[in-house]
């Protein structure tokens, strides 16, 4: 992209991170750590291929993106992140909070990856019983089904199932992010389609007392435990 060629550290910033695909790129690399290149194509849907070869080209030689070959039975070049690029995670962070609200209502047709839930739950959960036993949610809300791990006042998200989740969703992501940050109840969620299989208190313990609308839960408990990512 052309230099915004101004003495400023967000313009600088701009300068290398600005280009469109360049920091979904890193939220790839951020959510699922060192990635083949098919494995970035499908979790940026409609990147054209040359273009995603020029994105990481140009992250590279900024310092921020780095490649290696995985030794055998993968033998595949992975890329990954350097401490440059993982420092990026709290402008992801900040973006994610900020553009939460704009996730409220029907996706359309809006391509989906199960693995993007990450940033949303963990940015937006809370742990409001951090003495409570571990606890487990499962999602399936696309291809790939998603836990939610609950312990220690800490939240994980992460690919996978679990032989014995205390709650199971299934349904459409908004749908899911809608009842986990509380701007849907269980009843209403459930009139709307979504599957609830389970200990419906494991949902309570880790909704936020604030969802992203900024509406304050008047009936929570007072308290908030410190969402460590």
């Amino acid at each position: 992209m052309r230099s915004y060629d101004q003495y400023c550290s967000v313009a600088r910033a701009l300068d290398v991170i600005g280009d469109r695909w360049t920091l979904l790129i890193v939220r790839e690399l951020l959510i699922r750590g060192p990635s083949r290149y098919t494995d970035l194509q499908y979790g940026l849907p409609g990147i054209a291929t040359n273009l995603l070869a020029d994105r990481l080209r140009d992250l590279e030689a900024e310092g921020i993106v780095t490649k290696e070959v995985a030794p055998p039975p993968v033998a595949t070049t992975l890329f990954r992140l350097t401490p440059r690029g993982e420092a990026l995670d709290s402008v992801l962070a900040a973006l994610g909070r900020w553009g939460a609200p704009l996730l409220a209502g029907p996706t359309g047709d809006a391509a989906f990856r199960s693995h993007w839930l990450k940033f949303p739950l963990e940015l937006h959960l809370t742990d409001q019983q951090p003495d409570a036993a571990p606890a487990t949610i499962e999602i399936h809300a696309g291809a790939q089904p998603m836990l939610v791990r609950v312990a220690d006042g800490t939240i994980r998200v992460h690919p996978g199932t679990s032989p014995d989740p205390e709650v199971t969703l299934t349904g459409t992501p908004s749908l899911v992010l809608g009842l986990l940050v509380g701007a849907l109840d269980v009843d209403t969620a459930r009139a709307r389609g979504l599957k609830i299989e389970g200990d419906v208190a494991t949902l309570r313990r880790v909704q936020p007392l604030i969802p992203p609308t900024g509406k304050v839960d008047r009936s929570a408990k007072a308290g908030r435990s410190k969402v460590k990512r």
